[in-house]
Order: structure tokens, then sequence, then C-alpha cells
């Protein structure tokens, strides 16, 4: 089934329509998607080498306008959205005392959470149920994600076509690894939280 996922993305990620695909799943990430948007990106990336840093572009954009609409879901939906997609990750009974320090550390938590595996909704929502200054959020946010994205666009840049038949010949490998950074993720959060 991975595989063939992989295939279909691999042909996507070649699509006409492939950027938009690309921009609506790195805005949704930000603040309510459980995907990755290096799911797409990477396959992307990969595919049309030459484009990378653009589709990097593209995925940073998108991710800080998912941000904001994270901290809205965390100002205004809490009681409603926010907590469901909290629970969703099993975080919701610990908010309490995680948003008591949030605010003090809440830039060096969205700058963590914005370059690693972390669920970056989280924090988002978590931003805007505490009340962190959008001043903050933003640029913490733009420098992190913009970190995560060009890092993976300059890998698959320079080492593109060898990654490919790589993970083509070590599928398994290669979703083994894939798997353990994203369930890595939710164990980090979780540690935070």
């Amino acid at each position: 089934m991975l595989r063939k996922l992989y295939d279909w993305t691999m042909e996507k990620a070649g699509h006409r329509y492939a950027e938009r695909w690309l921009a609506g799943i790195s805005f949704m990430e930000s603040s309510f998607f459980p995907i990755p948007p290096d799911t797409i990106l990477a396959p992307m990336c990969i595919a049309k080498p030459e484009h990378s840093f653009r589709y990097a572009l593209i995925c940073t954009i998108a991710s800080v306008l998912g941000a904001l609409l994270g901290y809205i879901i965390g100002s205004f939906l809490f009681d409603t959205i926010g907590i469901a997609i909290l629970d969703f990750y099993g975080l919701g009974e610990k908010f309490d005392s995680f948003s008591e320090q949030f605010n003090a550390q809440g830039w060096i938590i969205v700058l963590l959470a914005g370059f690693t595996p972390l669920p970056f909704k989280v924090i988002t929502i978590a931003a805007g149920a505490t009340g962190m200054p959008l001043y903050v959020l933003i640029p913490a946010a733009i420098i992190a994600r913009a970190a995560r994205f060009f890092l993976v666009a300059l890998l698959l840049w320079k080492f593109g076509p060898p990654m490919k038949e790589w993970i083509e010949k070590n599928f398994a490998l290669a979703t083994t690894l894939v798997g353990v950074a994203f369930i890595g993720g939710f164990v980090a959060i979780r540690y935070l939280i």
C-alpha cells in the first residue's frame, strides 16, 4: 500500500496542479491536518529538482499562513475545534499545565516545532489559546518553516536522482525511517507538554 502511495505521489508531483496541492497541504498541516507537507514536497523535489527552491518557498508561505489559521482556532474556537485537535494528539488533558509556561518559552517551542517533525498545528493552536503575540509567532514560524523546507529542498536538489534510486531500492527502510521521524514528533510533543 505504501509503495502505491509513493508511486501515486511521484506521479502527482509532476502534475500541473502539484503546486496547489503542495500549498494546500502545507496550509492545512499548520492548523489541523495530520500529514506533513514533506510527504509531497520530497517527491516533487525529486521529480523536478530544478524547482526545489520554488517548492520550498510555496511550503513556507502556505505553512505560515496556515499558522495564522491555527492561531485563530486557538483564539476563538479552542473549546470546540482546538481541544478536539489536541485530544486527537492525546494532549488535551495536559494543555492547562503546558499553557502556563508556553508564552515564556513559546518562541523557542515555535522554532523547534516548526523545524522538526513535531505536530506544528499543536503549537499554532496553543499560541492562539495562550495569546502569544503575533509579532512573536510569525517571525519564529517563518524562520523555522523556511529552514526546514529549504533544507529538504537543498538536500533533494543536490542528491535528488541518487536519493530517488536509493528510496526505490530501499523502500521498506525509507518508509520505516519516515515513520520513526513522524512518531518521534508525537513523542517529543508529549514530552514537551
